[in-house]
């Protein structure tokens, strides 16, 4: 891979970052970092060590888990605020990736980690695939 292709990916995960709750495809993060779909997909792949979608759902989980702990929205809320648009899709990754649905996410306590630095606590509440 060479270093203005690293540079279009790196752009394409910044946009993914920033971006999250907007409605992001392949074909869409293709276009901006000049590649085809295929080409884009196998080398984000090859960069990051997981596939688009997959990065643009863990980002999305990580801000529901945030937004579930606050306590004052809904699970349909969350979903929708995270750019999700099937509940159904939402709730079956969300449990994939943290281990538990996020009904039971959100209402269980969160005190522990209240003390922690956020910039730590993003470290250990990022989700990681289950299974």
């Amino acid at each position: 891979m060479n270093l203005e292709d690293l540079v279009r990916l790196r752009r394409a995960r910044d946009a993914m970052d920033r971006d999250y709750a907007e409605p992001l495809d392949v074909p869409m993060l293709a276009r901006g970092a000049l590649m085809s779909p295929g080409h884009f997909s196998r080398s984000f792949r090859s960069a990051f060590g997981e596939t688009p979608y997959s990065y643009l759902m863990t980002r999305r989980i990580e801000r529901a888990k945030a937004l579930l702990r606050r306590g004052d929205l809904s699970v349909t809320e969350v979903c929708f605020a995270v750019g999700c648009t099937s509940l159904g899709s939402f709730s079956t990754r969300f449990t994939e990736l943290v281990g538990e649905s996020p009904s039971a996410y959100r209402s269980r306590g969160h005190d522990d980690g209240a003390a922690i630095p956020p910039c730590v606590a993003k470290i250990y509440t990022r989700p990681v695939r289950h299974g």
